[in-house]
């Protein structure tokens, strides 16, 4: 088994679309960054890359590169998982925690937990997505941005029967 922590943060921005776990969310900002700054798939990638010993995602896909412009971070998530599949591991089960003031994320974390248990090849009981708020604390509080944090188990590809 490895265990893996991954944290992220954006920036919230007039103009942008608030995607977190693949999922578009309506609301009047969005995150700022390079691809579409899902910070709830970067933590989960983060995390991955960090069990593996591999790094982050910064290094794997560098915002210097146009080829990541805007680009959905599931893809990023697919390329992840290939790398994690070529490794001989799969995922054992993600806890994330989203941290945000608003909008109100519970309507959508099912969703969320459907989509990313589909690109993570695994079941949607081993993806655990929970959305807190700082009351009003923070930079998250005061709406200036979101984060996420995630850690994930994985576990050798024969040995993840339940998944």
């Amino acid at each position: 088994m490895k265990i893996g922590i991954g944290y992220d943060v954006h920036q919230l921005t007039e103009d942008r679309l608030l995607i977190l776990g693949g999922v578009e969310i309506p609301h009047t900002l969005g995150l700022l960054g390079h691809s579409d700054a899902d910070v709830l798939t970067h933590a989960i990638m983060d995390a991955i890359l960090g069990a593996l010993g591999m790094g982050d995602i910064g290094k794997h896909f560098p915002d210097s590169s146009q080829a990541f412009k805007d680009i959905s971070s599931l893809i990023l998530l697919d390329r992840v998982c290939e790398t994690m599949a070529i490794e001989g591991y799969r995922i054992g089960n993600v806890d994330a925690t989203i941290v945000a003031q608003k909008p109100k994320l519970s309507p959508y974390i099912d969703e969320m937990r459907r989509i990313l248990a589909n690109h993570l090849k695994c079941d949607v009981k081993c993806v655990n997505i929970k959305a807190t708020t700082t009351e009003k604390l923070g930079f998250e509080g005061q709406e200036l941005g979101m984060s996420s944090q995630a850690v994930v188990l994985l576990v050798k590809a024969e040995e993840a029967t339940n998944v």
